[in-house]
């Protein structure tokens, strides 16, 4: 049971349930302005902050728990003598159970309000009640999200469960500040946090002994967390890096295209007149690899192309959107997993990408490749429009793999994708095996290289399989050699 409780919110959800629970354990309530009204047309008896104060709330609201009778009946410690004193000449009390949450300052950013708005919803009282509260969980219950009511509701939390309670109090402030801060200044900082907010629990990580979470951040507009899973299995987290691998490279690609990937890297990709005619294309470029992989799509599915990816072994299948007819051929396969995602244009505005490492983490900005330059040096025969357009095509279908990377393609198709090597000769023979493979027929082939050629063994064997136009950001010292052969 609870002496006195400190209440100020503005999310009010289960506030009713809560409210009459402390009133009928004989729980003082002390409240402000908007969580007061609530709980006093409820019927409740409430002690208004400024009743307890003897200050008013000023300046619309900002200052109303910015006091130290409240501070002191926060971070008095129970068991010293000078802060009972202190607090007993002020006229001071204490407070053992704490429930506030935040301005919705994320929603408010979201909804793309003015930034006058957005900084009226910066809060100040709320983060300083809970990080004070949070500092004297020994004695202290701090709730400071409605999820957490059924701790109190079911009893009276003790001192593992308040000490659990802070922590999640901190965390949710750090959170919190890190959307103002980036909010404020986007700009790269000496200091910089990572939020995340938890969206499942996965059953297990790139291996079955590792355990594993998934985050969504905080403050973002867009992603997987948003995406709806029409049907199958749970998403694991090989799933999930594979389809960010998936969208990444559809997200560079035009209307009516067509990316699968497999491990993380895409293995078929194709742009065609249609979305069916793309996926043809892209899973005929590598159809052993294609076997037990992702496909996404950036166009809506219809009834003839889900027959298509139904009649294969695949992870799953994500698209903007389907046919009622689609959906009803993918149900056949019940754990076949099929999302939709309305905000795959959004990928790109995610603009840095993350990677932990041994004390700390690296950022760097998106890969987003240009579209055909003038500014791009030719050297040797100019290549014509549609070898433009492949060549375009084929260079940010390589920026997706991983290094070292060789790309070939012909007619807006992959046709062989040489990835992971550590030498760039391995990479071409990789991507050319491939040709050979599954395309022994093609011509006009085009091919990209992830970076520069240091030697011209690999120009030469690229040359001698029919390759006519190499696209590659060069850098090499030996550049001119290269470019000679």
């Amino acid at each position: 049971m609870f002496q006195r409780a400190l209440i100020s919110v503005s999310d009010k959800s289960r506030l009713e349930e809560l409210g009459k629970h402390l009133a009928a354990q004989g729980t003082e309530i002390v409240s402000t302005g908007g969580s007061a009204k609530f709980l006093k047309n409820l019927g409740l008896k409430v002690k208004e902050v400024s009743e307890l104060t003897g200050f008013p709330e000023v300046m619309d609201g900002r200052v109303k728990t910015l006091h130290p009778k409240i501070h002191m009946g926060l971070l008095a410690r129970e068991n010293n003598k000078e802060d009972q004193q202190t607090l007993s000449e002020m006229e001071g009390v204490l407070f053992d159970l704490v429930v506030v949450n935040l301005y919705p300052f994320e929603a408010t950013l979201k909804s793309g309000a003015s930034d006058e708005d957005q900084v009226e919803q910066i809060d100040i009282g709320g983060p300083t009640l809970l990080r004070a509260a949070s500092k004297s969980f020994e004695r202290i219950a701090v709730l400071s999200s409605p999820e957490q009511y059924d701790l109190v509701l079911n009893g009276t939390p003790d001192l593992k469960t308040r000490r659990w309670l802070a922590a999640q109090a901190f965390t949710h402030v750090s959170g919190y500040d890190a959307l103002v801060s980036e909010f404020l200044d986007a700009s790269e900082k000496k200091e910089r946090s990572l939020s995340g907010r938890l969206v499942k629990e996965l059953r297990y990580g790139e291996n079955p002994h590792q355990q594993a979470r998934w985050y969504s951040q905080v403050g973002s507009t867009s992603g997987w967390h948003e995406a709806t899973v029409t049907q199958g299995k749970e998403l694991s987290y090989n799933n999930l890096l594979d389809l960010d691998a998936a969208q990444s490279c559809l997200s560079l690609l035009p209307e009516n295209s067509c990316v699968v990937v497999k491990h993380n890297n895409p293995c078929g990709v194709a742009t065609g007149s249609s979305p069916l005619d793309a996926t043809e294309k892209a899973l005929a470029a590598d159809p052993v690899s294609c076997f037990g992989g992702i496909v996404a799509v950036n166009g809506n599915v219809d009834r003839a192309l889900a027959e298509k990816l139904n009649s294969l072994f695949l992870e799953c299948v994500v698209c903007p959107s389907m046919t009622e007819e689609a959906r009803e051929v993918f149900q056949k396969k019940k754990n076949q997993r099929v999302l939709l995602i309305k905000d795959a244009d959004q990928f790109q505005a995610q603009k840095k990408r993350f990677i932990s490492l041994w004390g700390g983490f690296l950022i760097q900005d998106q890969d987003v490749p240009d579209a055909w330059s003038s500014e791009w040096k030719v050297l040797g025969e100019a290549p014509t429009e549609a070898i433009k357009k492949d060549l375009a095509f084929i260079w940010k279908v390589c920026s997706q793999l991983k290094s070292n990377a060789i790309a070939i393609a012909s007619d807006l198709q992959t046709r062989g994708l040489g990835m992971g090597q550590v030498n760039r000769v391995d990479a071409v023979e990789q991507a050319l095996h491939r040709v050979q493979k599954f395309h022994p027929e093609s011509k006009n082939l085009v091919a990209a290289s992830d970076a520069f050629f240091p030697f011209p063994d690999s120009i030469e064997l690229l040359a001698k399989s029919g390759v006519r136009w190499v696209i590659q950001p060069g850098g090499s010292i030996k550049d001119n050699e290269v470019i000679q052969k």
